[in-house]
């Protein structure tokens, strides 16, 4: 909302109103007031959450310290998507296919946690929403997303092509205007596409069409295969950030570092030099997902304040469906998507842990007429605790893991 204000200021020469015309600016501006607001409302929202008694309710699993915890205000997820909101509303262009996107996801997804967290606390009822129910919700995110994605005419790639290329049906050339310091050994030209195509990390020609899998099938019939995609990529993240929201600052920690790294990737793609220079797919108007993401880590180190070990309040299904939720949607708006299961390693291996758990106890029982146990206790994280480790350096390992799969991911725009 302030963009448009102050685009108007600037063009009536006002003093210091062009500052918004630069990502860069809205970006810190919009870190900085998802800080001042998840730290300040934070404090409020708990203090009301302690007044109404909505604690978390705790079962003894015979982990360290697990008791204690048993009454701290939980449903703190509302502090999170209001930092995210709030600057994203104040510093973004609203009218921005992408920034719309992120803010749809961000509010479906907070609302099926929501939900969720209101029947756990003010129905009794430890089960919560069920999963079913969760699922329907995720699916119903995905398909809006995928559609938008697929069909908005905004949504397109610019892909950088010999100049001898000939142009492929739904394709066209365009120019852009290079920086100084971009030196082409090669003559070339870029071609608009609107097409979903994506990137294969660690691959020298690294570009991949959805459309490829239909064969000789009429290529507008690709949306088939997108949207489902979508919708499993959602739906997976999405749990994954849920499964590891067990330990204090653990899942809010690893978000907020999935997101610098998404960030950066999002600047890359969305800067027509930084594009040219690495020889990657350029996204055009995506620039204004990193005014998002900005607000989104800026929710993520904020909401540290108070849940960090000790924690004061819990995210809840609130928080975590939607961090996972949101992750998902914005590496799917940058064409990142299957770089998510490096992006998103810890997630992963949070998933796998409960499957593998899961599948050998029915297998073994089935076999030998007694369940057997791959982990001491799933997900992953509780493994550990039942190992003896300290849930602070349990939290601290996961998030050095973490940073090392984000520079992995970072280092991908060149390693191929």
């Amino acid at each position: 909302m302030l963009t448009y204000l102050f685009n108007y200021l600037a063009q009536m020469d006002f003093p210091g109103a062009g500052l918004f015309q630069y990502i860069s600016f809205r970006a810190a501006m919009a870190l900085i007031t998802s800080l001042i607001v998840s730290i300040i409302f934070g404090k409020r929202l708990i203090n009301l959450l302690r007044r109404q008694q909505i604690g978390e309710t705790v079962r003894d699993l015979g982990l360290a310290g697990q008791i204690e915890k048993s009454g701290t205000p939980t449903m703190g997820g509302i502090i999170i998507l209001s930092a995210i909101l709030i600057p994203t509303l104040l510093f973004a262009k609203l009218h921005n296919v992408y920034v719309f996107t992120m803010l749809v996801a961000t509010v479906w997804l907070g609302a099926i946690g929501l939900l969720d967290d209101y029947i756990k606390v003010f129905k009794k009822n430890k089960e919560g929403l069920k999963g079913k129910f969760k699922v329907v919700g995720q699916i119903g995110v995905g398909i809006i997303v995928g559609s938008i994605l697929y069909f908005h005419p905004d949504v397109q790639v610019h892909k950088k092509v010999a100049a001898n290329y000939h142009l492929q049906a739904g394709e066209s050339f365009v120019t852009h205007q290079h920086s100084k310091d971009v030196v082409d050994t090669i003559p070339s030209k870029w071609i608009v596409t609107r097409d979903m195509t994506t990137t294969i990390p660690f691959v020298k020609n690294n570009e991949f069409n959805y459309n490829w899998l239909i064969g000789d099938i009429d290529k507008s019939y690709g949306w088939v295969l997108f949207i489902p995609f979508v919708i499993i990529v959602v739906i997976a993240v999405s749990n994954g950030a849920n499964m590891t929201d067990g330990l204090d600052g653990l899942a809010t920690g690893t978000s907020a570092i999935a997101g610098i790294a998404l960030a950066v990737l999002a600047y890359v793609t969305s800067n027509v030099h930084f594009a040219d220079y690495l020889n990657v797919m350029y996204v055009p108007y995506a620039e204004e997902l990193v005014i998002f993401i900005a607000a989104f880590v800026g929710a993520c180190i904020g909401f540290l304040w108070y849940n960090s070990y000790p924690a004061q309040v819990f995210m809840g299904d609130t928080g975590s469906l939607a961090l996972g939720g949101i992750i998902a949607v914005f590496a799917i708006s940058i064409r990142k998507e299957l770089l998510i299961p490096v992006l998103c390693g810890i997630f992963l291996v949070e998933n796998l842990s409960v499957i593998m758990q899961v599948g050998y106890f029915k297998y073994t029982k089935k076999r030998f007429g007694e369940g057997r146990r791959i982990f001491r206790m799933a997900p992953l994280h509780h493994h550990y605790q039942k190992k003896g480790l300290h849930e602070a350096k349990i939290v601290s390992r996961f998030w050095i893991v973490a940073i090392l799969l984000a520079v992995v991911s970072i280092v991908t725009l060149k390693l191929r």
